[in-house]
């Protein structure tokens, strides 16, 4: 194990940290619009909504996000419709054929999550809230929407931290990013393990900073799930919190009746 190259190779590692937090934080926010709109069109009665969206959400759930990054990054460059729109000026370059990708790829997954989230939240909050005078959109976004946040956010979490490591994939298409950068320090040192060891200690980071995130917005989020503590100060001597003192008042009060 050499500990002077993988001292040596931290720095330039790192420095691909913000092209990985870029592909990741654009493909998340894009994808959470589109997790949202494609979970909404599964639900929705009308089989002209829900068969296109059951279809893309099939296609990118089974096939590997490889695969679908080259057919954004090679396939669409074959078409003659693309390369005469304005869109050929974002898809020729490499950076936004991955977030294409990596968008698609997430908001079939999250979608899952989303429409999963929102069939848990109980019928009768939407008729409670249609009672009370809501109408639908506002009941959907002030009663619907943020309990099916709160019950998608656990396994969201587990959706965030599969797009930290498939970003690594945009390295196969000519994107320096940390695998990009480790490939490329690997190819003149010879030396995979000390690298690999680097880059992955740098993801394992991320996902570790990603997931305490995550826990303190779930803890926000629900704040009905805490436990509640007694305000009421203790007297001097006892030590015993509200309800234990409570409890202990009752017990002496039953057995001096008896």
């Amino acid at each position: 194990m050499d500990l002077q190259l993988i001292a040596e190779s931290i720095p330039q590692l790192l420095s691909g940290v913000p092209l990985t937090l870029q592909l990741v934080v654009l493909s998340l926010f894009f994808g959470a619009f589109l997790a949202v709109g494609t979970a909404l069109m599964r639900l929705s009665p009308n089989p002209l909504m829900s068969a296109p969206a059951y279809g893309y959400v099939f296609v990118f759930r089974g096939t590997p996000l490889l695969v679908q990054i080259f057919l954004v990054y090679y396939g669409v460059a074959q078409l003659e419709i693309v390369r005469e729109s304005f869109l050929w000026a974002f898809l020729k370059e490499p950076y936004w054929c991955a977030i294409l990708a990596l968008t698609l790829n997430t908001g079939a997954y999250g979608s899952e999550i989303v429409r999963g989230g929102l069939l848990s939240v109980p019928r009768g909050q939407m008729e409670a809230a249609r009672a009370c005078g809501m109408s639908g959109p506002t009941a959907f976004r002030r009663i619907v929407f943020p309990q099916a946040l709160r019950q998608a956010l656990p396994a969201y979490s587990n959706e965030i931290i599969l797009m930290v490591k498939g970003s690594s994939l945009a390295s196969t298409i000519t994107l320096m990013e940390i695998t990009g950068i480790a490939k490329r320090l690997i190819s003149n040192t010879f030396a995979p393990i000390e690298i690999f060891i680097v880059a992955g200690s740098i993801y394992l980071a991320i996902n570790y900073a990603a997931t305490r995130a995550i826990a303190v917005a779930e803890w926000r989020l629900t704040p009905h799930q805490r436990p509640r503590i007694d305000p009421t100060p203790a007297p001097r001597g006892t030590g015993l919190p509200g309800p234990l003192r409570s409890r202990g008042r009752r017990a002496r009060s039953v057995t001096s009746a008896h």
